[in-house]
């Protein structure tokens, strides 16, 4: 399918810039873009994100796969390169998520008496010069002496285990500990290859609606014995293991002659028979067989993007990012098309693929459009899953993690994530069925025995024009309230209502158009002239906490300073407000210490910005760690200030490295390693929700990009920088299709009509970019 979906990169990438530009402009060519020696797999480090809370994992997976099969250390998102220890190799890891969640069925290969059923008691000792990782494919030699590999297809885990000469080569199936709380678990040993689990759990940084997974799993031998155990108790030869706490089964085979052991796990969110029908579908190969396919979906997917310039450290840097982005959300849907819907029971996709595992808060900022762009195919039916939710709970998603509402994060985040997709033409056929949704959303709250609280402080926005902030407001259901943040939900409702105001008018929804578009503007309901700066108010509406917008309150994960700039519906009225626009810029340059970034990029970014992944409060500086004010670098262009909004990009850029630290904090599902990516081609979403993205200068000189012709008639892209370096990147011109092009911004529809982007650049700013008309316009 995906060889016939995309024109192939050797034909967009044979038309040199020359040529597209029609051989008579000053714009130098540049050679087609080649992966460097090897496949491009070799240039991505899953290790990248795994220290310092990052939060990623190494293990194996395939793009989106409902499977991520990844090494658990104890670290509470599984995997930390700190640790020494492997406490199993569990089916289920969320990258770059900052609660606990998945780790379900941690399995270990042991020798031996089995003695313990502590996961933490029984964890394997293993060294890092023992451990590799790539696309799809994950080995460690633990120093038990046994070697483990694990693989992946879309719903199922393969293994491998070496071990040595033995007569009690174990294999611990453990289904009573994993990254959440753990409810139930029933453990039955079919036969003397086959076992089967059922697991239910709850929890995502506090309780959930408990959900459970099925798990089968066929080994490719029989084993000599086999056990259970519950709590402490290991019983030899039992066939079955119902608890409540800690439960599990042991295989054992004698690896005297044979000492390979190779077994796949399926997994379903649906039942028994789910876990039986993926396996039916995926499995029956061999380890090497499964791994080559994973290696090579792998590689066709990173070949969408091939870059040509920078050094080897910014295209490993860049390529483990775009895997990254790869990885959620997740296949939902078993082989047979069946699902467990969020009202828990069982429907079937038809015409689509059913995905879930939904951080919108932080997605609908960056991921959501990267993948409208490389992956729009599973896009769509990312977004017609989402709309599945609603029609089968009653309302739509804001944190889902599996079957299930977390309510974890707080706003509106599924109105941009849902117009995006309208924005760039991915819902078609479903367009009124959205609309109907978010309008829904819009305009009141769940009830109140749904698990969701969409927007909660709804009533008291939609009569008063902001969310209150109200501390110490009782939570009426799990998960994070809009009153605790008040005046970042009041934000992000307007945001919302912005795109949602552009929706409606492409819809011919005029009068709901025009009432979203005055909503748009309560971002003003909540700044305070006095201070000059976004400020929380409570129930009276008078203005609460401390008037210091580094100090202030209710504004989740960050500050005044860091939320101000989330406004890009309306960044000419929000600059009006500050007091024009030297007066924007003299705050911009001051939020990002623009004066030592010059002096010294790299070091500004690390020590001068905020630096830890979870230091979200009392800053007055910009924050690449978390989510807030990711936009914010390319306020610039709003401002009269293109080449600015460059030097900013390219000092963040700084921070993507490539080690086990080499993460901007949480990865957030893909969230941090798409603005890495978008940010190092040169194009990014400004107006999120809207088909918006701004221009920046690209850090390679060539990238080509592999476009849907279902979407992109051009069928690819090509983005060029001749020359562009740490001292030569300010922007000079810019043109498509050879034509001069002087507005810092393209829409998606510009992007469909043309086959090339190309700048010139310079060691010095240009008046590139600063015209009146050149900036992003405002919304409504």
């Amino acid at each position: 399918m995906r060889g016939t979906r995309r024109l192939p990169l050797r034909t967009a990438g044979a038309v040199t810039a020359a040529a597209l530009l029609g051989g008579g402009l000053a714009v130098p060519a540049v050679q087609a873009a080649e992966p460097s020696a090897g496949r491009l797999t070799e240039l991505v480090n899953p290790f990248i994100g795994t220290e310092n809370e990052g939060n990623t994992y190494p293990g194996a997976a395939v793009p989106f796969g409902m499977v991520q099969f990844s090494p658990d250390t104890g670290h509470n998102t599984g995997y930390d390169y700190s640790e020494n220890h492997i406490r199993g190799f569990s089916l289920v890891h969320l990258s770059g998520v900052g609660c606990g969640l998945g780790g379900d069925l941690p399995v270990l290969p042991t020798t031996g008496d089995v003695t313990q059923t502590d996961y933490a008691k029984y964890a394997a000792e293993f060294s890092h010069d023992e451990e590799k990782a790539s696309p799809g494919s994950y080995k460690v030699g633990l120093k038990t002496g046994i070697d483990a590999e694990l693989t992946a297809t879309e719903r199922t885990g393969v293994q491998r285990y070496t071990f040595p000469a033995t007569d009690k080569a174990n294999v611990l199936l453990n289904a009573g500990q994993s990254l959440h709380r753990t409810v139930s678990t029933k453990v039955e040993i079919v036969d003397n290859r086959t076992v089967r689990t059922a697991i239910t759990g709850s929890g995502f940084c506090q309780d959930t609606k408990p959900y459970t997974v099925y798990t089968i799993t066929r080994f490719d031998r029989p084993f000599t014995t086999s056990g259970t155990w519950n709590g402490d108790t290991v019983t030899e030869g039992s066939k079955e293991s119902v608890s409540a706490g800690r439960g599990g089964a042991y295989v054992r085979f004698d690896t005297t002659k044979d000492r390979t052991v190779e077994a796949t796990t399926a997994l379903s969110y649906v039942d028994a028979r789910g876990a039986e029908v993926n396996l039916r579908s995926e499995g029956g190969r061999s380890f090497d067989a499964v791994r080559h396919t994973a290696q090579r979906t792998w590689e066709d997917r990173l070949d969408d993007v091939r870059v040509k310039g920078g050094g080897d450290t910014l295209r490993r840097t860049f390529y483990s990012s775009l895997y990254r982005s790869f990885l959620a959300p997740n296949i939902g849907s078993d082989a047979d098309g069946r699902y467990t819907g969020w009202d828990q029971k069982t429907h079937r996709a038809q015409g689509f693929t059913y995905y879930q595992n939904w951080s919108l808060w932080d997605t609908y900022r960056t991921q959501s459009q990267l993948l409208s762009l490389l992956a729009p195919h599973e896009a769509r039916d990312m977004a017609i899953s989402v709309l599945k939710i609603d029609e089968e709970s009653g309302w739509l998603p804001k944190w889902g993690y599996g079957t299930v509402e977390t309510n974890i994060m707080t706003g509106d985040p599924v109105t941009p994530f849902l117009t995006n997709a309208y924005q760039q033409g991915l819902l078609k056929g479903y367009e009124e069925r959205a609309y109907r949704a978010l309008k829904e959303n819009a305009d009141g709250v769940p009830p109140a025995d749904s698990p969701a609280v969409g927007r909660e402080a709804n009533k008291e926005y939609i009569a008063h024009g902001f969310a209150p902030h109200i501390k110490g407001r009782p939570h009426a259901k799990p998960g994070d309230a809009d009153y605790d943040h008040g005046a970042s939900a009041t934000l992000e409702y307007a945001l919302s209502d912005a795109v949602l105001a552009e929706m409606a008018r492409g819809l011919g929804h005029d009068g709901d158009a025009a009432r979203y578009a005055a909503r748009a503007q309560n971002y003003r309901e909540i700044f305070d002239g006095s201070t000059g700066f976004f400020r929380a108010r409570d129930a009276s509406g008078a203005f609460t906490g401390p008037a210091d917008p580094a100090k202030s309150e209710g504004f989740h994960e960050g500050t005044s300073w860091q939320y101000q700039w989330l406004v890009p519906q309306d960044l000419p009225g929000m600059v009006d407000l500050i007091g024009g626009e030297q007066a924007a810029n003299d705050r911009l340059d001051s939020f990002f210490a623009y004066e030592q970034l010059l002096e010294d990029p790299a070091k500004t970014a690390r020590e001068v910005w905020v630096n830890g992944p979870y230091d979200y409060y009392n800053a007055d500086k910009y924050n690449p760690q978390n989510e807030p004010d990711l936009i914010a670098p390319y306020t610039y262009l709003s401002t009269g200030r293109p080449w600015k909004t460059t030097d900013v990009v390219h000092a963040a850029l700084t921070l993507f490295t490539d080690s086990p630290t080499g993460m901007t904090g949480n990865d957030d599902l893909g969230t941090m390693s798409a603005w890495n990516v978008l940010s190092s081609i040169g194009i990014f979403p400004v107006q999120p929700g809207f088909d918006t993205w701004g221009l920046s200068t690209p850090v390679f000189e060539r990238v080509d990009i592999a476009l849907d012709r279902r979407y992109y008639p051009r069928g690819a892209l090509t983005v060029t920088a001749p020359g562009t370096s740490d001292s030569r990147r300010y922007i000079q011109s810019a043109y498509t299709d050879g034509v001069g092009y002087d507005r810092t911004y393209l829409t998606t529809d510009a992007l469909r009509g043309i086959r090339s982007l190309a700048f010139t650049v310079g060691a010095e700013p240009s008046g590139w970019g600063t015209a009146a008309d050149a900036a992003p316009p405002a919304l409504n």
